[in-house]
C-alpha cells in the first residue's frame, strides 16, 4: 500500500496567470498520478508547507496535472511565486469524486462560481469525453466581473459546442461584457430540462453555493441528484486532523463530493 504521507516529487512546467488573483500550475510528477474528477491532491511547497487543492486538469491525462489557486494564505502565496522547474510535491488523490456512473443517461446541469470554476473545468472535460454517456449538458457560471472569469478563452471554445448549453454571468460588467449582469441564480431559469430527473452539481464560495442549492430546490431538483464540492477547511487530507468536519462527515475522506442530502441538515455546511 502506497504510503499516504509520501509526497510525489514534481517539476513545474508552466505556471499561467488567469485572473489577477489566481493562477494555473501545471507540473509532471515522477510517477503517473490517477484521479476521478472531484478528487484532491496535496501540494507540497519545500520549507513551507501544503495545502489541498482539487485538480482542474483532464483526469484522462496522467503524466501531466494541473491546479488552478487563487492567493489567499501562505502556501498560496509561494504557489504564485512558482516558476518553470521548481520542485515541488503532491500526496493523493484522496477524497470521493463525481459518481459519473449515476450521472449515465441523465441531464446534466453544472453550476460554478468564481473559483469554483477550477475543479468543474475537470469535470466539464471529462464529461465532454464521455459525452455519449449522458443527455442534455449546460452549463452556468458566474463571477464578480469580467477580470475574474476562469479560463476565457477555454469557455469561448466550449460556446462553439452543439451540445452544450452554456450561458454566463457576473456581478458587475465592463464595456466589452456581452452576457448576463447579475448573480449566478439569476440565470438557472433559462434551464429547459426536467428537473426532477436531472443532475446538478454546484461548485463556487459558499455563499453562492447556498442560494444557487436554495434555487435547485425550489426548482425541483431533488436533494440526492444536487452534488455539492466541499472543499472548505481540509488541511491533513486523510481524516486526521479534524479541520474539515461536517456534522458526522468529514470532507477529505467522505467528500469533497457529497450530495446535498446528506449534510442539509447540518447547520455549518456554508460558515
Amino acid at each position: 500500500m502506497n504510503n499516504p504521507y509520501r509526497p510525489i516529487k514534481a517539476v513545474v512546467l508552466e505556471a499561467i496567470t488567469e485572473t489577477p488573483t489566481i493562477k494555473t500550475i501545471r507540473f509532471k510528477p515522477e510517477e503517473e498520478i490517477t484521479f476521478k474528477t472531484g478528487q484532491f491532491v496535496e501540494i507540497t511547497i519545500p520549507g513551507v508547507g501544503e495545502a489541498p487543492f482539487t485538480p482542474s486538469s483532464r483526469p484522462s491525462v496522467k503524466d501531466i496535472m494541473e491546479v488552478s489557486v487563487m492567493r489567499v494564505g501562505r502556501v498560496t502565496e509561494k504557489v504564485h511565486e512558482l516558476k518553470k522547474d521548481d520542485i515541488i510535491g503532491v500526496r493523493g488523490p484522496f477524497g470521493a469524486g463525481y459518481p459519473l456512473d449515476k450521472f449515465n443517461g441523465k441531464e446534466i446541469l453544472v453550476v460554478g462560481g468564481g473559483c469554483g470554476f477550477a475543479p468543474l473545468r475537470s469535470l466539464m472535460y471529462e464529461l465532454f469525453d464521455r459525452r455519449k454517456e449522458f443527455k442534455n449538458l449546460f452549463f452556468r457560471g458566474g463571477c464578480k466581473n469580467p477580470k475574474e472569469l476562469l479560463y476565457r478563452k477555454e469557455i469561448d471554445g466550449w460556446r462553439q459546442k452543439k451540445d452544450l448549453d452554456l450561458r454566463l454571468t457576473v456581478d458587475v460588467a465592463d464595456n466589452q461584457w456581452q452576457d448576463n449582469v447579475g448573480v449566478v441564480t439569476s440565470i438557472l431559469d433559462s434551464v429547459d430540462m426536467d428537473y426532477a430527473k436531472g443532475i446538478a452539481v454546484v461548485c463556487g464560495p459558499p455563499i453562492a453555493m447556498k442560494f444557487t442549492t436554495l434555487k435547485l430546490v425550489d426548482m425541483g431538483f431533488k436533494d440526492e441528484n444536487i452534488y455539492l464540492s466541499m472543499e472548505k477547511n481540509m488541511s491533513c487530507g486523510i481524516g486526521k486532523c479534524g479541520h474539515c468536519r461536517i456534522g458526522t462527515y468529514y470532507a477529505c475522506k467522505d467528500g469533497p463530493v457529497f450530495t446535498y442530502d446528506k449534510i442539509k441538515n447540518f447547520h455549518e455546511i456554508w460558515d
